[in-house]
């Protein structure tokens, strides 16, 4: 019988970012489409994330990136779901509607359907927001292998982690 929810890796990821947020005091929000929860499980497995995990938002349709964390539908309809600036929009509105310090958000496109040639199968968006921090949140593309649905994913969990770290 296994104890581990989650991949070793990620676990372990998970645990250092559970530990230097905690002793730096600081909060964590998470705004998730493409991971669908993933990076929120993950944090909420190590023992004590409740000292820095505030909380997740799962918004994986365009509607739920509107409502719940207010992305304007001009950011979508111009630049896609699958864009910097939504997820810039997402991080940021993950981080008004919540009492975390630092929040991170991730949307792409995990396949194996839903591609274009402009944002084909594997590319992942992520942007991290700090609470007081003057201009421009930080925001990332990144092309990951198209091997399969479940390795973008888990990809995007170790990155949106990584981003995590203070």
């Amino acid at each position: 019988m296994t104890t581990a929810l989650l991949p070793p890796d990620i676990e372990e990821l998970a645990r250092k970012v559970v530990e230097a947020n905690s002793a730096a005091g600081r909060q964590v929000a998470v705004a998730e489409s493409c991971t669908g929860g993933l990076v929120a499980a993950a944090l909420t497995e190590i023992p004590g994330s409740s000292a820095m995990f505030d909380r997740g938002f799962v918004t994986y349709s365009n509607e739920a990136k509107m409502e719940s964390l207010g992305v304007p539908l001009e950011i979508i309809e111009t630049f896609g779901a699958v864009s910097i600036a939504c997820a810039w929009a997402m991080a940021k509105g993950a981080l008004e509607k919540s009492k975390a310090d630092v929040a991170v958000a991730i949307s792409g496109v995990a396949g194996p359907g839903g591609g274009t040639d402009l944002k084909p199968v594997g590319t992942v968006v992520f942007a991290r927001v700090v609470r007081g921090d003057e201009g421009e949140p930080e925001g990332e593309l990144k092309l990951f292998e198209p091997t399969s649905r479940a390795d973008i994913r888990r990809a995007a969990t170790i990155c949106a982690l990584e981003l995590l770290v203070p």
